[in-house]
C-alpha cells in the first residue's frame, strides 16, 4: 500500500538495457553516413589540437637553448592557426553529432508517443498518469539534455584521451607508462560508481514518477479532498512522496562526491608519475626539457576529457534510466484492430453478458445485456460507482471487453465530460473532426449546437487562437465545440459520458439543448448526469453495483417503484420539481 492507503500501482514497463541498447540501434540504422563524417570531423579537430604540446615544448626547448627571440615567431604563428583550425574544426564537429542525436531523439519522441497514444485506458490508469507524465516530460528532458550535450561532450572527450595517450607514446613509450599509472584508479571509479549509479537513478525516476502521481491526484481531485476532509491525509500523502524524493536525490549527491574525491586521487597519481619520470629522462639525456614538458602538459590536458567523460556519466546512467523507461512503452504492440466488435446493423448497439475488471477478481460489471435499436436513445443512470462510464467507454471502444460481448453498429463518437481545447484556431479545433470541411460546414454545426453566435463574437472569429495560450473558452462553450466536433464526425453512434456535468446551472439547459441537437439521428447512450436528460430519453437503464437492474421509460420505471423512482424522488425533491 502507498502512503495515502491506495493500493500499489501496476507501473508502465521499463526496457532491459539489452533492449535499450538494440532500441539505440534501431534508431541509428540508416545514419552511418551522418555518424562517420560527424565523428570524423570531431577526430580531425582533435588530433590537430593535440599540435599545441610539443609547439609549447619547442618553444620551451628554444628558450632554454637561449636562441633569440625571433625564432618564437613562427612556433606562436603555428599555435594561433592550430587554436583557429581546432576551433573551426570542433564547433563542425559538434554540429554534426548535435544534429544526429537530435534526429535519433526525435524518432525515440515519436515512437513512443505514438505507442503511448494507443496504450489501453486501464493500463494507464493502473500505472497512474503520473508514471506516464514522468515519462513523457522528465525522462524525455533527461534523454535530450544527454543528446544535446553529453553525447557530444562525451564523444570530443573520448577522442581527446585516446589520441593524447597516442601523442604520449610518440614522444616516449616511458610517459605513457607513467600516465597509465592512473588508469586502475579511474577504472575502478568508474565500475564502483556505474554499479551504484544505474540502479540509484532508476530508483529516482519511479520515485519522481510517484511523487507526480500523488500531486496529480491531490491537486486534480481537490474539491473531492476537501468535501471529505482528507486534507491532512492527503498533504502527509504529498509529504511522504516528496520526502522519498529528497533522500533519493540526496543519495545521488552524495555518490557523485565521494566519486569526484576518488578521480583526484587518480590526478595526483598520475602527474606524479609523469613529472617523475620526465625528470629521470631529462637528466639521463633521453629526452629534451620540452618534450619532458610537452609530456606534462599532454597529462595535464587528459584532466579535463578524463574527468569529463568519468562525470558524464552522471549524465549518461540517468539517460540511460530514462531511456530504458521510454522504449520499455515504445515497445508496447500497438493493437491492431479497435477492441470493440462492430458487427451489428447501423446505428444498432448489442451488448451480451459483459463483465469488466479493473483489476482481477475485482469485477465492476457484471453480465450486462443490453439492446440499443438504431435512432434510440437509452440514458445510463445510477449511483457514484454503480459502472455507467465503465459502460460507456466499452461501448465506445476505449476500454477493452473484459467477458461477454459488445457489437456495435458503425463508428461511435465520444463526448466525455473531460473536454481538450486544443492549441489552434477554433477552425483548426473543429476541422480536427472533418479536415475536408469547408467554412460553411464549420458554421453550420457551431450552429447546430448554439454556440455560432459566441463563436462569431470572438475577436477574430473562427479565426481566434483558442487552447494552450490562446483565447480561454468557458466550460459550457468548451462542451458545445465539442457537440459541434461530433456534428461535424457525424457518426452513427454517439456514446456522452456526462457531456453536460461541467456547466453551471446557468449553461446547463443550454448544453441539454446542444446535445439534443448534436444526437438528431443518431443512435445515443447517454451517461446522464442529470435526472433530466434521463428522462427526456426513449429508454432508461438503470445500474446498481455493476448489474443492469432496470430498464425502460421514464414513466414506466416511476410506476415500478424501484431503484429508478427512489433516484428520481430524491432528484425532484431536491430541486422541488413535481415527477
Amino acid at each position: 500500500m502507498d502512503p495515502g492507503g491506495a493500493p500499489e500501482r501496476e507501473l508502465l514497463p521499463v526496457a532491459s538495457a539489452s533492449r535499450t541498447r538494440a532500441a539505440v540501434r534501431d534508431l541509428l540504422r540508416g545514419r552511418t553516413g551522418a555518424a562517420v563524417a560527424a565523428f570524423g570531423t570531431m577526430a580531425a579537430a582533435t588530433a590537430v589540437g593535440l599540435l599545441t604540446q610539443p609547439l609549447l615544448g619547442h618553444i620551451v626547448d628554444l628558450v632554454a637553448e637561449r636562441r633569440g627571440a625571433g625564432v618564437l615567431t613562427v612556433p606562436v604563428l603555428l599555435l594561433a592557426a592550430v587554436a583557429l583550425a581546432q576551433g573551426i574544426g570542433t564547433a563542425l564537429g559538434l554540429s554534426l553529432i548535435a544534429r544526429l542525436g537530435e534526429t535519433v531523439l526525435a524518432g525515440l519522441r515519436e515512437r513512443f508517443v505514438e505507442r503511448a497514444l494507443h496504450l489501453p485506458l486501464t493500463q494507464v490508469e493502473r500505472a497512474g498518469t503520473g508514471d506516464l507524465t514522468a515519462r513523457v516530460t522528465g525522462d524525455i528532458a533527461v534523454v535530450a539534455q544527454a543528446v544535446r550535450h553529453a553525447m557530444p561532450e562525451l564523444a570530443r572527450s573520448l577522442l581527446t584521451i585516446v589520441l593524447t595517450f597516442g601523442a604520449l607514446a610518440l614522444l616516449d613509450w616511458r610517459f605513457l607508462v607513467a600516465a597509465l599509472l592512473a588508469v586502475p584508479v579511474q577504472a575502478h571509479t568508474a565500475r564502483w560508481y556505474v554499479r551504484r549509479a544505474v540502479p540509484l537513478y532508476a530508483e529516482q525516476r519511479i520515485t519522481t514518477g510517484a511523487q507526480q502521481q500523488q500531486l496529480l491526484e491531490t491537486i486534480g481531485g481537490a474539491a473531492t479532498v476537501r468535501a471529505f476532509r482528507m486534507e491532512r491525509r492527503h498533504v502527509e500523502a504529498v509529504g511522504a512522496r516528496s520526502s522519498a524524493a529528497v533522500a533519493v536525490t540526496l543519495r545521488g549527491v552524495r555518490l557523485v562526491l565521494r566519486f569526484y574525491a576518488r578521480l583526484h586521487i587518480a590526478e595526483y597519481v598520475g602527474l606524479t608519475a609523469v613529472l617523475l619520470t620526465g625528470f629521470w629522462l631529462v637528466r639521463d639525456g633521453s629526452v629534451s626539457i620540452g618534450t619532458a614538458t610537452a609530456a606534462a602538459l599532454y597529462f595535464h590536458s587528459l584532466f579535463n576529457p578524463v574527468n569529463a567523460a568519468l562525470v558524464l556519466m552522471d549524465d549518461a546512467q540517468s539517460a540511460q534510466a530514462g531511456l530504458a523507461r521510454l522504449v520499455g512503452v515504445s515497445d508496447l504492440p500497438v493493437p491492431a484492430e479497435a477492441p470493440v466488435a462492430r458487427e451489428a446493423l447501423p446505428g444498432e448497439i448489442t451488448v451480451s453478458g459483459l463483465t469488466y475488471a479493473y483489476r482481477p477478481g475485482h469485477p465492476v460489471l457484471h453480465g450486462v445485456d443490453l439492446a440499443v435499436r438504431p435512432g434510440e436513445r437509452v440514458a445510463l443512470v445510477g449511483a457514484s460507482g454503480a459502472g455507467k462510464t465503465t459502460l460507456a467507454r466499452i461501448v465506445a471502444g476505449i476500454h477493452d471487453t473484459g467477458g461477454g460481448s459488445v457489437r456495435v453498429g458503425g463508428a461511435v463518437g465520444l463526448v466525455s465530460q473531460e473536454v481538450h481545447v486544443f492549441a489552434g484556431t477554433l477552425a483548426e479545433d473543429l476541422l480536427l473532426a472533418r479536415p475536408d470541411a469547408d467554412e460553411a460546414a464549420l458554421r453550420a454545426a457551431l450552429d447546430r449546437v448554439g454556440a455560432l453566435e459566441w463563436a462569431e463574437a470572438l475577436p477574430g472569429g473562427l479565426g481566434t487562437v483558442v487552447g494552450e495560450g490562446g483565447h480561454r473558452l468557458t466550460a459550457t462553450q468548451a462542451q458545445q465545440l465539442a457537440l459541434a466536433r461530433l456534428v461535424l464526425a457525424d457518426p452513427p453512434v454517439a456514446v456522452l459520458d456526462e457531456a453536460t456535468a461541467e456547466a453551471g446551472s446557468a449553461g446547463a439547459r443550454a448544453l441539454e439543448r446542444a446535445a439534443d441537437r448534436a444526437l438528431e439521428g443518431r443512435t445515443a447512450l447517454i451517461v446522464a448526469h442529470r435526472l433530466t436528460q434521463a428522462r427526456a430519453a426513449d429508454r432508461i437503464a438503470v445500474l446498481d453495483g455493476g448489474r443492469l437492474v432496470e430498464c425502460g421509460t421514464h414513466d414506466e420505471l416511476c410506476a415500478a417503484g424501484g431503484v429508478y423512482a427512489g433516484l428520481w424522488n430524491t432528484w425532484s425533491s431536491s430541486r422541488a420539481v413535481a415527477p
